[in-house]
This record gives structure tokens, C-alpha cells and sequence, in this order.
């Protein structure tokens, strides 16, 4: 993958402090748009992992063709044919793409660094059957280093002032329901009942955006989780392919204690701004309405194997269907690129049956 070309590093740590200053029009990035935000910082699993697993000991990996197909570059680690989520909300910021931890180096983490690492959950245990991943702890962790290197350049008070006016994306709890509450081999759901384990999932990350605030964050994005249970691997385990209530139901205890949870640390941290982004009504809407967003293929993969495309996910080399925007599912578990940039651009500037209390350009202005 070509490295991504940035300006000087004497220009970006201008834009910083400028940024940090509240002088929004400051810097324009190569596009010619604005830079709305100095950086953003993406933490996650594989809906918005760009790389981060291609170099570990994993079964998590999309760095191979058709991953990627209609990606310029090709592939990159993206779980999907093109962009995802962060990318789209990325240029309408105005930044470049955001590198991935595990390529990001110099100049380019001035920009923003995305950590999300594919079968990472909020539990350190998720993930395990794919061997390789970087747990949310571990993930932040590793932006603690990007702080230590852009510190060095930067000195801390810039830092801080610069960090106040970043995003910090952060998009968990996929997997540990997918790949730890839902496995057999985990004693999770004999431990917990789906409450207690919605409860348990909380008080984790609770404490994990805390420490991310006390290291500076001010700016949150919270991605919810979306319906679970009509992806096609889930559908693909019912024998007429139907959508799974039962997990479906499942997830609802986690979104509505993260709600709570965001009002709890809007009142308890000072600064604070935390906006939801309500991934299951988006989703709901566009499988619902998906005819009037141009899709016609709703319940199985572009990329994969067996019932529904969903048994086995892409493999090296499959060819995929070739009418991509028509689908809502590029593999067993991942959106296309069309529906990404959709769900992308809600998040952005979308009301409050989607994002609230206030959309991304808002909190970027704030």
C-alpha cells in the first residue's frame, strides 16, 4: 500500500496549534477543503479496521483480493470492497484517509491514527478463536504512543490543547457478542444472563473512555451496535434464512446502557462531548427502505460461501458479485462500501433519529 503523502511537519504542527486555537480556517488539507479538525483518533474492530491485523498472527485478515476491490489501492486490510465508515466521515472532515496504527509513522499521525484491529472487543478474552487481535485496552495503549511521538515534536501544552478539539471515533462491542457471548467454547453466556452481560460490557467501557479522556480526549463519537442479527452469518444458521430475534434482542441492553452511559460521563467529566450514533435505526431504515437506496439484494453476501453467502465469508480470490451497490452486505459479517458511506454520511450530518444529541459536523464546530 502506497504511504499517504502529507505536508510538512512544520505545516501540520501549525495546523495544530492553530486548530487548538479555534482558528478553523487555518489549514486546507491537498483537497482544498478546510480541515475541520486537527485529527481523528479511531478505536474499533473490523467494520472499521484498516490494517492493523495484517502483519499479526491472525485469522482476522481482509489484505487480500476481492477485499478492496473498488478500493483505490486495492487491498488494505478494509472488511470491505471499497471504503468504511471512518473513511467517508474522514473526507467530509476534510482530512486524508487515516492511516493504521501498524503504518502510520512521522507526519502522518498529525493527521489522526486508526487503531481498530478486526475480532477486538471490549473484553480483552473476545476474539481468541482468531488467535491475533488488539483488544480496546490494548488499542488504547497504543495511541498513549502516538502521544509520547507527537509530544516530542509538539510539547505537551499544544498537545493538549490540540487533543481537545480532535475525534475520537470509537465504534466496540461487535464481538463481544459475534466472537465470545454467541461461542459455545466461551463460558461467558453460562456466567451471565444477557443484562448482567450488557452490565458487565458497560463498567469496562465506562472505564476505557475515561482513561482515553484522561489522556486528553475530549471529542467522542460512539458507534451502536446495529442488527446483528440479520447479517448473513447469522442468517445463513436459520434453515429459510431468517433474521435471529433472538440476538436481535440480544444486543438491546448493550445500546440502551451505553446511552447511560454517555449522559453519566457527560455530567461527571468536565469538557466532555459524547454523541451516539445510532447504527441500529440506521440500519433498521435501510433494510427496511432499502429499495429507495437503490439496493435490491438485502439478505445475503456479495462475497462468500453457502446459504446466503454466509456460511464461510470471502475467500482468496473469490469473485464477488459484480453489482456491489446493489448489496447491503459485502461478506458473512460486513456492510459494502455503498452502505458505509451512507451510514457514514448520517452520522455526519444526519438528525436525531440517527446521531444526537448533535451530528459529527456539529461537534466538529463546537
Amino acid at each position: 500500500m502506497t504511504k499517504l503523502r502529507s505536508p510538512s511537519i512544520f505545516a501540520l504542527l501549525t495546523m495544530w496549534i492553530a486548530l487548538s486555537q479555534g482558528q478553523e480556517d487555518a489549514f486546507s488539507g491537498e483537497s482544498g477543503r478546510r480541515e475541520m479538525v486537527p485529527a481523528m483518533f479511531i478505536f474499533g474492530d473490523s467494520l472499521i479496521d484498516n490494517g492493523n491485523n495484517n502483519d499479526l498472527p491472525s485469522f482476522a485478515k481482509a489484505n487480500y483480493y476481492p477485499y478492496g476491490i473498488d478500493f483505490n489501492g486495492g487491498p488494505t486490510g478494509r472488511f470491505s470492497n471499497g471504503y468504511t465508515m471512518v473513511d467517508q466521515i474522514a473526507e467530509l472532515l476534510g482530512l486524508p484517509l487515516i492511516p493504521a496504527y501498524s503504518e502510520a509513522s512521522g507526519d502522518q499521525l498529525l493527521h489522526g491514527v486508526n487503531y481498530a484491529s478486526a475480532a477486538a472487543g471490549i473484553l480483552d478474552i473476545t476474539g481468541r478463536n482468531f488467535v491475533g487481535r488488539i483488544p480496546f485496552n490494548q488499542q488504547i495503549s497504543n495511541f498513549e504512543s502516538t502521544l509520547n511521538e507527537i509530544r516530542n515534536n509538539l510539547g505537551p501544552t499544544e498537545l493538549a490543547q490540540a487533543l481537545t478539539r480532535c475525534i475520537f471515533f470509537v465504534g466496540m462491542g461487535s464481538n463481544d457478542y459475534l466472537n465470545n457471548y454467541l461461542m459455545p467454547n466461551y463460558p461467558t453466556r453460562n456466567q451471565f444472563d444477557d443484562q448482567q452481560y450488557a452490565d458487565l460490557l458497560t463498567q469496562h467501557y465506562t472505564q476505557q473512555l475515561t482513561r482515553l479522556y484522561n489522556l486528553g480526549a475530549r471529542k467522542f463519537v460512539l458507534a451502536g451496535l446495529g442488527i446483528m442479527g440479520c447479517i448473513p452469518s447469522i442468517l445463513a444458521q436459520s434453515a429459510i434464512g431468517a433474521c435471529s430475534q433472538e440476538v436481535n434482542q440480544l444486543v438491546l441492553p448493550f445500546n440502551a446502557n451505553t446511552k447511560t452511559m454517555i449522559n453519566n460521563l457527560s455530567a461527571n467529566l468536565p469538557g466532555i462531548h459524547v454523541i451516539y450514533v445510532d447504527v441500529h435505526n440506521m440500519f433498521q431504515d435501510i433494510l427496511t427502505n432499502y429499495r429507495s437506496y437503490g439496493f435490491s439484494v438485502i439478505n445475503r453476501g456479495c462475497c462468500g460461501i453457502g446459504r446466503n453467502s454466509g456460511q464461510i465469508t470471502c475467500l482468496p480470490f473469490q469473485t464477488p458479485c459484480p453489482n456491489r451497490d446493489q448489496y447491503i452486505f459485502w461478506d458473512a459479517f460486513h456492510p459494502t462500501e455503498a452502505v458505509n458511506i451512507i451510514m457514514g454520511r448520517k452520522a455526519f450530518n444526519g438528525d436525531q433519529t440517527v446521531v444526537y444529541p448533535i451530528n459529527i459536523q456539529q461537534l466538529a464546530n463546537l
